[in-house]
């Protein structure tokens, strides 16, 4: 089988000739830059600087032959863009680390903070001393909703997730952006059998706390549902028309297309479910539904935390795939979720605990997890492996070896291999 047919075997929960693979096919199941510089110094690479694609992150493109040697099945349609050495920068970390990061990514250093401003002034963005990653500073909402949305695309562009967008949407504005997003798709196409996956946010929940700040939008869905709901429809017309320009270039050249949406924290959804299906549920079957007629593409969902709750609701809409699948919140235990809605939609993560046994486990113990999660949850299919979210700084390369070598002997186990 190629990679993308075995993708798409997984997606249809049927067991190809091994377990598919990823690592950085989008901003949840990718490799920190700071991660991924030492384990190319572990690879005899030390003279290779990490590509940061996705800045907010400090996410590194892998390159082609860390693909290569890992085994990896889909990749980011973004990774056909910045595709010059003019389209990057080097950039020297506090670590001492030097970097190369999107020519246009010009933050302010002071000290060992990093700060990112808009042309008015306006602080959008910082990387604290000591952090690898930036921390949204403008909320542009945070004092209240509106009188009318003529201004929500510039609000918008006020949040860092916009502000800082990792590519192919860091070209969205230049002319004929649609035009080259399609030629570059078909273009990766012909040279990989890799399934391609475009990134499109579609956050409603999200968006409502980017603009108006979590704590105050979690109280606002409880007494002010008409200003969300009058918001969520200003922002579904905008997801709609993104929706037609990305269904009609990539829409029958990208196997899959990534929504994103946190609905959980480690305790539970963010909501009742009977809020989701009042204020949320809808509006995903509508870009759901989209997706479906207008496309070829399947269709994935990022969501942290527990969602245990919801899922027969993201089921009942629609959604192909769920990621990062984080089985250490509650209700969240991987033998529950295959058992309970294995058949039902394909689980792409959930493969090792990223914040206790990848990052502080000895590769034996990282080889066992690994192998047990593979055997549970490839069974019938509908599992491609990847870690519990991104690869985080403090994993080290033994540890993100071991990982990998562990998929392998998994699937030079099974028949054909």
């Amino acid at each position: 089988m190629t990679s993308r047919d075995r993708v798409l075997a997984a997606i249809a929960h049927r067991e190809g000739d091994q377990v598919p693979v990823d690592l950085g096919s989008n901003p949840s199941s990718g490799i920190s830059a700071l991660a991924y510089s030492r384990l190319l110094a572990a690879l005899g690479a030390k003279d290779t600087r990490p590509r940061v694609y996705d800045v907010v992150q400090e996410l590194a493109q892998p390159d082609d032959w860390i693909l290569d040697r890992f085994g990896i099945d889909v990749v980011d349609i973004g990774r056909a863009f910045n595709d010059r050495p003019e389209d990057w920068r080097e950039h020297l970390m506090p670590s001492g680390d030097v970097y190369l990061y999107p020519a246009w990514f010009e933050p302010i250093r002071r000290g060992d903070d990093f700060f990112v401003y808009d042309e008015r002034g306006t602080l959008l963005a910082q990387r604290p001393s000591g952090a690898t990653f930036y921390d949204e500073r403008c909320f542009p909402y945070e004092g209240g909703y509106p009188a009318d949305y003529s201004g929500l695309d510039e609000a918008m562009g006020k949040v860092l997730w916009s502000a800082l967008v990792h590519s192919p949407w860091d070209h969205a504005g230049e002319k004929d952006f649609w035009k080259d997003l399609r030629a570059r798709a078909l273009a990766l196409r012909a040279e990989t059998d890799r399934a391609l996956m475009i990134v499109v946010g579609g956050n409603l929940f999200e968006w409502g706390t980017f603009l108006r700040r979590i704590d105050n939008f979690l109280v606002d869905l409880l007494i002010d549902e008409v200003h969300v709901e009058e918001m969520l429809d200003a922002l579904m017309e905008r997801h709609l028309a993104t929706l037609e320009k990305v269904c009609e270039a990539v829409g029958d050249v990208a196997d899959i297309l990534r929504f994103g949406d946190d609905l959980g924290h480690e305790g539970g959804p963010f909501m009742a479910p009977e809020v989701y299906r009042k204020l949320f549920k809808p509006r995903h079957r509508v870009l759901v539904d989209y997706v479906r007629a207008h496309s070829s593409m399947k269709v994935f969902l990022h969501s942290c935390g527990s969602i245990h709750a919801l899922i027969p609701d993201l089921i009942d809409v629609g959604y192909d795939i769920l990621n990062p699948v984080q089985t250490s919140a509650r209700d969240m235990g991987p033998e529950k979720l295959k058992r309970e809605f294995g058949a039902d939609i394909t689980f792409w993560g959930g493969g090792i605990e990223n914040r206790t046994v990848l990052n502080g486990g000895s590769p034996a113990e990282v080889r066992e997890q690994a192998l047990q999660r593979l055997e549970l949850f490839s069974r019938g299919g509908g599992f491609v492996f990847n870690p519990v979210h991104n690869i985080l700084p403090d994993v080290p390369p033994e540890n993100v070896l071991a990982l990998f070598d562990a998929v392998a002997e998994f699937n030079g186990r099974r028949p054909g291999m």
